[in-house]
């Protein structure tokens, strides 16, 4: 299977950071995840709460384990809470269901890993994940 490596991990930390501070976001962490939801990668701006750790790690976890972007499983979780409810218990309670978790797929796409945003509002961390995806050129799924 194919998996993200750590120079594209990290420069998609990076390149979040960056289009983070372009687009004015409050601090940003930043987790990437391989496709069996390992940490290849993690960054947390300065002035970002030290909880956003796991927040970041639960958007990127959550669309890893499903194949669902992290838009997808929010829409899942308001339509059906009952399956999130469910999945988080299948998963010990790790998954944030919310935009900012994004899936990265490879040329022949493939989903090679998963990146998770945290720090502004959910849309705009997705938006700066896409970005910041796309630059190191892979395709985002958010």
């Amino acid at each position: 299977m194919p998996e993200i490596n750590l120079s594209k991990a990290r420069s998609i930390v990076r390149g979040i950071i960056k289009k983070g501070r372009e687009m004015e976001l409050k601090p940003l962490s930043v987790v990437v995840l391989d496709t069996g939801g390992h940490l290849k990668a993690f960054e947390r701006e300065d002035g970002a709460s030290p909880g956003r750790f796991e927040i970041a790690r639960g958007k990127a976890y959550g669309v890893i384990m499903t194949g669902m972007t992290g838009s997808a499983l929010m829409q899942r979780a308001e339509d059906q809470a009952y399956f999130v409810t469910a999945l988080n218990g299948a998963f010990g309670g790790q998954v944030v269901p919310v935009p900012g978790g994004v899936l990265v797929r490879d040329s022949r796409d493939r989903i090679v890993g998963a990146v998770g945003v945290t720090g502004d509002t959910s849309d705009n961390d997705a938006a700066a994940a896409v970005a910041a995806i796309e630059a190191a050129g892979l395709k985002a799924e958010a």
